[in-house]
């Protein structure tokens, strides 16, 4: 066990920081990133991710490098690098396994590596642990070991820091899960939980997001049947919620770093011995096609009141995967107006929380003080953000004389000709 505590934070980015910055209220931290721009912000107190404040940068107790030597002095590591899916939604495991061999060059005996990045099952002592053990010479539960604790950050959620969110924690033995449960204890404040063993945390994790993207895709679901019908979904979910026991949810867009990609890992591993989960696959292409089907709905409305389609002006009011948030991971916006494009539209989109400078697609990225002197055959409102919400009937000026508002998230209070609700 480890009397002095040094932690090393790896990957500093929405889950890393917050992280490093909780374990430097009370020891001595140092945050690694591969990212020498984003090292050279965080120490000019600049968090492009406005997950934390300038303040804090400046004021707690950590240092920020790029410098892999710089880890040797650290006992504790812990990993937040990404674990995207690829282009075949498979698990894209190389950033898990880069941070695992970085750090295998620079362990110790004694050392304890805690992994926090979303994996599917088994994957941290049949993936990662060979890695370490190769690299470092070290063997495993005897000169090193390791943990896993879920990351649970809610990216832009400032009513649920990550002190205030209970923590999951596990060890590769008894006496590790221990010391890695106390660990976190002694700064998160919601507490902690510790699960029966490393593979129990890890699917722990995995199915949270599952759960919620399978009951969004019921939702997703029922609103294309209500369509059909000639039904208002958010009517029908309003009547439903008076249940007591009804979860209320809402259709739209799955897209983020979580919800979206998490339940390919669980397919994966599933897959791999010999069990096809079928309903978590249909929810994945329920909620993958939802783009497809709100352009097509758009469209549809828009022939119905005599609209042009080809060339038709289009504004996209929000880029980010979530309201109040500058994180575009995974942004399901982004293949809405793909498939608007694929229609001959012209669309321009707006976003006051993403930083234009990481923006690209097909179509005009305009600033919103611009809007007002233009016109749109149609208008979407793809994000809910606060500003939109509080400003909600200045949208409607947006659009030309018999022009369609898709209105997504259904913050327009007031129904009239040419709202269409999702």
């Amino acid at each position: 066990m480890q009397e002095k505590v040094y932690i090393a934070v790896i990957g500093l980015g929405y889950v890393g920081l917050p992280l490093a910055l909780a374990f430097a209220g009370k020891y001595s931290v140092i945050g690694y990133d591969i990212n020498e721009n984003r090292v050279y912000e965080l120490n000019d107190g600049v968090d492009t991710t406005l997950e934390v404040t300038e303040k804090d940068l400046k004021t707690k107790n950590v240092k920020f490098t790029s410098d892999l030597s710089e880890l040797k002095e650290a006992n504790i590591y812990i990993v937040t690098v990404p674990t995207p899916i690829d282009e075949n939604h498979q698990p894209d495991l190389n950033p898990l396994i880069s941070s695992s061999s970085a750090i295998a060059q620079v362990i110790d005996k004694g050392d304890i590596i805690i992994y926090e990045s979303t994996v599917y099952p088994g994957a941290t002592e049949e993936v990662c642990v060979p890695i370490l053990e190769q690299g470092s010479s070290l063997t495993f539960n005897r000169d090193f070991f390791v943990g896993y604790s879920p990351e649970r950050i809610n990216p832009g959620d400032k009513e649920r820091p990550i002190h205030k969110i209970l923590k999951v924690t596990s060890g590769s033995t008894p006496e590790i899960a221990d010391y890695i449960d106390k660990l976190y204890d002694s700064v998160i404040e919601a507490g902690t939980f510790k699960a029966a063993s490393i593979k129990v945390a890890e699917a722990a994790k995995v199915i949270e997001n599952t759960q919620r993207d399978v009951n969004i895709a019921l939702i997703n679901e029922l609103a294309i049947i209500f369509s059909h019908l000639g039904i208002d979904t958010a009517d029908v979910i309003d009547a439903a919620a008076t249940k007591w026991n009804f979860i209320k949810l809402q259709p739209g867009l799955v897209g983020g770093h979580c919800i979206g990609v998490d339940p390919y890992y669980l397919l994966h591993k599933s897959v791999s011995v010999g069990y096809v989960p079928d309903m978590i696959r249909t929810a994945r292409e329920i909620n993958n096609g939802m783009s497809e089907y709100i352009s097509s709905q758009l469209v549809k409305n828009m022939i119905n009141r005599e609209q042009r389609i080809k060339n038709a002006r289009v504004l996209v009011m929000g880029l980010s995967f979530k309201e109040n948030c500058p994180d575009i991971r995974n942004s399901k916006v982004f293949a809405l107006i793909d498939n608007l494009s694929s229609y001959g539209m012209k669309v321009d989109a707006c976003d006051y929380w993403v930083d234009p400078r990481i923006i690209q697609g097909n179509f005009c990225l305009i600033n919103e003080n611009t809007i007002e002197n233009r016109s749109y055959d149609a208008v979407i409102i793809a994000v809910a953000h606060k500003k939109y919400r509080d400003n909600y009937k200045n949208i409607m000026k947006y659009l030309v004389d018999g022009g369609t508002l898709y209105d997504m998230k259904n913050i327009i209070e007031e129904r009239g000709l040419g709202q269409v609700r999702l």
